[in-house]
């Protein structure tokens, strides 16, 4: 890489003298007039250099500037040329020793560049980006809590094959604006639209020797830069300033048709992988003040991915912080999952608190009021499990919910089959149906339960009722890689069939397990192709592939177009029927105000027993639910949930204050009906094998 030798100049003294202190969060390159000031935090660094390149070449360095520390163990330098589109990189030195790999020759990315373009030559470099926008006086929707149901999809796969989509706009930000997508989410019901990974990331050697790719983006480059690759053609040819600028375009419109935007965040580990992967910024700028290592300068990886960012140090706290007020407030999105989130409450002896002070700082933050925080709760070292154990104020992804309702309606049932009868009853998934209280405190309430039954990892609903085995020999590991515990079932063959009663009994389930999800207390999330039953043709792993198999497709069979109608359907009662949705568990105590009212009857429509709870051949349940006062005007709905595969007659039950029960959904319609019929309280309906039915309450 040529460097000439009149490029090497010192600016950091010429800088305006009210740039000269920054503070500790105000680092990154902030632009003034004339020029602009570069501030990189290190606390073991000897020098710091800002090289800076020629916009048309981007391996040629029109301009070295060295960085002076100027408070604590922040550098700082000055330099005119640090304007919108300036590319440049910076070069750090430092001592050897146990946990420092310093390398004055490697170029860097700066951890807090908004833009990133990629170098022929030797990799990245940052990009100067001003970021303004005219946001027109669109707000955020600022949907709550108990209205919002969460749409998690990828970018590019959501509108990669949309044929009302122009073929320009596929896979794109723009894309996914697009009138047509916008029509499909607000026809199917969802208000908050989660997309996987859009920092800026990159793909794995490994991956790249098999021909493959990283699709779903968890290994990022860069927390502040959005992926170029998610930009149509024209703005990325024309830089990273176009790429925000068009970013920015997708949350304002989603914004303007109500719907929310929900970042999935990477901070627990970055794509430098191990010790042995690339050195591409915080290894070389200060290995040890960014990630978790014993002594001797190995790493102690609790996210599989080689390294695990160390967030109990100061510098890697403030990054995270700043990265998520960045997004918050300068590209308004409306909230973040933050993805394996037991690593970001590691203390420094590296075991998880839920008062970890960067958990409690992203709670506490005002710049951060009002954005939803989501937690996968969980990371793969000692101790990483903490479902329910994140404090108030965070909502969690809720495997539980997601693992007891698969057995209810996929494994029990195929145990069932082998066995005359199910190994459980009704208990367990009449919690998870109820808000999972044996999970989250009363504080907390049902919903900081995000309920999910699919994820982007894992079977689609329609291979979680079509698989028994996983099938992920695309993946270039053997079908090693994969969860090999799914609680699926295939219903008497594996994978595609022509079966008529196969098919039909696994489109009830599919019914089954989405009426269960859009039906129980909580925050419910639908996996992106779920409510048209997309397959992935058994692979539960497909992070690999970008191609048909991961691209959602939108021409449909009838059935699934009934499916989705279904879905319709569904989050339509849901959003009409406050005691769907509540916002406090049910109390013993049924004077207390605040407190929902739930009640459970049996098939016969008599009160549940503690035996007829722990028998585990009682399989049918009605739920008889009141709103939370204080949400709406009070409603009562009668869900009755039938486990087993023998039809069971129901008697719905006597109730002070319902004069009618109004039928409204059953998973047995192939299609959702559009009329609803009455039964009075004490008389019988007919329920065939595995099924649900809805009923709002009348009355009196």
């Amino acid at each position: 890489m040529p460097i000439p030798e009149s490029a090497v100049v010192l600016r950091a003294e010429t800088a305006p003298s009210d740039l000269r202190s920054p503070r500790f969060d105000d680092l990154g390159v902030h632009l003034h007039e004339g020029g602009g000031t570069l501030r990189v935090w290190s606390a073991r660094a000897s020098s710091i250099d800002l090289l800076i390149f020629d916009a048309d070449d981007l391996d040629w360095v029109v301009e070295t500037v060295p960085l002076s520390r100027v408070d604590a163990d922040i550098w700082s330098a000055y330099s005119p040329l640090l304007r919108p589109g300036t590319p440049y990189a910076i070069q750090v030195d430092g001592p050897p020793g146990a946990g420092n790999t310093f390398n004055p020759a490697t170029l860097l990315i700066e951890p807090y560049a908004r833009g990133l373009v990629r170098s022929g030559y030797d990799g990245w470099r940052s990009v100067v980006v001003a970021g303004d926008f005219d946001w027109a006086g669109v707000r955020k929707p600022l949907v709550p809590l108990d209205r919002t149901v969460i749409y998690e999809g990828h970018v590019k796969g959501m509108t990669k094959r949309h044929p009302e989509v122009p073929a320009a706009l596929h896979g794109t930000y723009a894309g996914l604006a697009h009138p047509a997508m916008i029509e499909h989410f607000t026809s199917l019901g969802v208000t908050s639209i989660e997309l996987l990974p859009v920092h800026q990331f990159t793909t794995e050697p490994r991956l790249l020797e098999l021909g493959l790719t990283n699709y779903w983006g968890y290994n990022t480059v860069g927390f502040f830069a959005p992926h170029a690759a998610y930009a149509t053609e024209a703005n990325r040819r024309e830089g990273p300033e176009a790429v925000l600028r068009e970013f920015k375009g997708m949350v304002k419109l989603l914004h303007e048709a109500g719907l929310e935007v929900i970042l999935d965040v990477v901070f627990n580990h970055t794509s430098e992988a191990d010790l042995g992967g690339p050195r591409s910024s915080l290894r070389g700028i200060d290995n040890r003040g960014y990630y978790r290592q014993h002594p001797d300068g190995a790493y102690i990886d609790v996210t599989g991915c080689g390294n695990s960012v160390d967030t109990s140090t100061d510098a890697a706290a403030r990054l995270v912080l700043d990265s998520l007020r960045y997004w918050a407030n300068d590209v308004q999105v409306d909230g973040f999952r933050f993805d394996l989130a037991a690593t970001l409450g590691r203390d420094k002896d590296h075991t998880f608190t839920p008062d970890h002070p960067l958990l409690r700082a992203i709670i506490d933050d005002p710049a951060l009021a009002g954005v939803k925080k989501i937690a996968e709760p969980w990371d793969v070292g000692m101790g990483g499990w903490q479902t329910g154990n994140f404090g108030d104020g965070w909502m969690e992804w809720n495997d539980r919910y997601r693992d007891r309702v698969r057995n209810f309606w996929l494994s029990d049932v195929d145990y069932g089959r082998r066995a005359a009868t199910a190994p459980v009853g009704v208990g367990g998934f009449a919690t998870r149906l109820a808000g999972s209280s044996n999970t989250f405190s009363a504080e907390r309430g049902p919903l900081a339960s995000v309920n999910f039954v699919t994820a982007h990892d894992g079977f689609t609903l329609h291979d979680l009722v079509s698989y028994d085995v996983k099938h992920n020999a695309a993946n270039g590991e053997h079908n090693r890689d994969g969860a090999d515990t799914n609680r699926s079932f295939n219903h008497g063959a594996e994978g595609e069939t022509d079966d008529p009663v196969i098919l039909a009994t696994r489109r009830r389930a599919m019914r089954n397990l989405l009426g269960t999800l859009l039906l129980s207390a909580g925050v419910p999330m639908i996996t992106a192709g779920d409510e048209f039953g997309r397959t992935q043709h058994g692979n539960n792993n497909a992070y690999c592939h970008d191609s048909a198999l991961t691209w959602l497709p939108w021409e449909h069979a009838p059935w699934q177009t009934d499916l989705f109608a279904h879905v319709q359907r569904l989050l339509s009662l849901r959003a009409e029927n406050p005691a769907l949705r509540p916002s406090r568990f049910a109390r013993d105590d049924q004077d207390i105000p605040s407190a929902s009212v739930m009640d459970w009857y049996d098939e016969r429509g008599e009160m549940m027993s503690g035996e007829r709870w722990a028998d585990p051949t009682h399989r049918t349940l009605q739920y008889l639910a009141t709103s939370t006062p204080e949400l709406e005007a009070p409603n009562r709905t009668l869900l009755i949930v039938h486990g087993n595969e023998r039809p069971v007659t129901v008697r719905l039950p006597l109730v002070d204050g319902v004069a009618q029960y109004r039928s409204v959904w059953s998973s047995e319609d192939e299609h959702p009906s559009a009329t609803t019929s009455l039964h009075e309280p004490g008389s019988t309906i007919e329920l065939g094998p595995t099924s649900m039915r809805l009923f709002v309450a009348v009355p009196t």
